[in-house]
């Protein structure tokens, strides 16, 4: 419940891209958000309003049901003062040519003039109109007034022609959407780098060495660390497929590839102090020797010794010295498990250990978690879904860490 309280207003304009608007609905709702829709008459082209009304839960705003009676916030004055932000999506070609001139013909165009709030738009148009000089200075000149004006994605358009102007899938307008509402002034401009996944250690061309990490820990810190506004880096394995097209990923299989990509990411600083999440299961043994082609069983025999090497320490190798830095640790042992989780935390130098206590019911690859965040002097207790302990744990870390 992520967006719970969070009241967004929708304008859906006339474009076949409007059926992608009902599942970025259904996206808000399910993140606890209050959704109320305009729509124009050319959207009513292309769906029925009974459609809207049904999946937001709440009567839409167009030219026949705006009031403009005293109780009523259902006209284009009044509903963007209920309203935390206003997501046109789609935005055809012609709403974004009359926006940027200022033109208010219609009852989503004076809202938009009305509205003081954040405004994202999502274009959706034929390559043709995306791409005309006209709309190119259009969108430019949104974006100098302060709208943020989302991609679009090269694709097979209803035209049936492959090319520039499909609107972005709804999980990335959503993805957008909790950064404009989440966002804080702690972490907006500031660094975060993250590891993720298990590493994955070649012994031969078809064989490997790794673990049961999924990676999921590290993708929901990230989409987390998206939301609240920092920069955000992840360096993974795995398990990375579904955070923000923004984050910058690094796809990394062995130790050293990752050490090398966290140390290249944590180069790259803002004017604040960077944070380090060492979420990857990094192996602690790798093939001493690296077999080229495959190994064949008829050549090993009946037995055969593969002689492991101990591997790269990365976090104890990375510079910590101007960075927070923050360890994770998976554990079974529910006796020696927090000695062994401070232990860590006093040995590599961090700041704070993330412990992670795996049993029958706590296992790789859930989307829940159970979490206890050790600092030097306290800990804090969390669990629940991935992601909400993602935002738990940085709430708690930015109060504890003020700079």
């Amino acid at each position: 419940m992520i967006l719970k309280d969070k009241k967004i207003l929708i304008g859906v304009t006339g474009s076949i891209a409007i059926y992608k608007s009902l599942e970025l609905i259904r996206l808000y709702i399910k993140a606890g958000a209050n959704v109320k829709v305009i729509m124009s008459d050319g959207a009513k082209k292309f769906i029925n309003p009974i459609t809207f009304e049904a999946i937001s839960q709440n009567k839409i705003l167009d030219e026949n049901s705006e009031n403009w009676d005293k109780n009523s916030d259902y006209n284009h004055i009044d509903i963007t003062k209920w309203a935390d932000i206003l997501v046109i999506a789609p935005a055809s070609a012609n709403t974004i040519n009359k926006i940027s001139c200022g033109i208010a013909d219609n009852l989503l165009l004076q809202t938009v003039l009305a509205c003081k709030k954040k405004i994202i738009i999502a274009p959706a148009a034929n390559t043709n109109m995306i791409e005309n000089p006209i709309t190119i200075k259009s969108i430019n000149k949104l974006k100098e007034f302060g709208f943020e004006v989302l991609q679009t994605q090269t694709k097979e358009l209803v035209c049936k022609d492959v090319g520039n102007g499909a609107m972005l899938e709804p999980i990335d307008i959503f993805h957008k959407t909790c950064k404009e509402l989440l966002k804080t002034s702690y972490w907006e401009n500031r660094r975060a780098v993250l590891s993720g996944g298990g590493t994955i250690e070649k012994i031969d061309d078809v064989r490997y060495i790794s673990n049961f990490s999924s990676g999921k820990m590290a993708s929901s810190l990230a989409t987390a660390l998206y939301y609240l506004g920092a920069d955000v880096s992840l360096v993974s394995s795995r398990g990375y497929e579904n955070v923000p097209y923004e984050i910058d990923l690094k796809v990394s299989t062995s130790a050293q590839q990752m050490f090398e990509n966290l140390k290249l990411s944590l180069e790259s600083k803002l004017d604040k102090k960077s944070f380090l999440f060492m979420v990857a299961a990094i192996s602690d043994y790798i093939p001493k020797q690296k077999f080229d082609g495959k190994l064949k069983k008829e050549s090993l025999g009946d037995n055969w010794s593969l002689e492991l090497n101990k591997n790269i320490d990365i976090l104890a190798t990375l510079n910590k010295s101007e960075i927070y830095s923050i360890g994770f640790k998976a554990e079974m042992d529910k006796k020696e498990a927090k000695t062994n989780a401070q232990n860590m935390l006093k040995n590599k130098n961090l700041d704070a250990v993330c412990l992670n206590i795996l049993d029958e019911n706590n296992t790789f690859g859930n989307q829940n978690n159970n979490i206890e965040l050790i600092l030097k002097d306290r800990s804090f207790h969390f669990s629940g879904d991935k992601l909400d302990i993602s935002l738990n744990i940085l709430e708690t870390l930015e109060k504890e860490f003020e700079k």
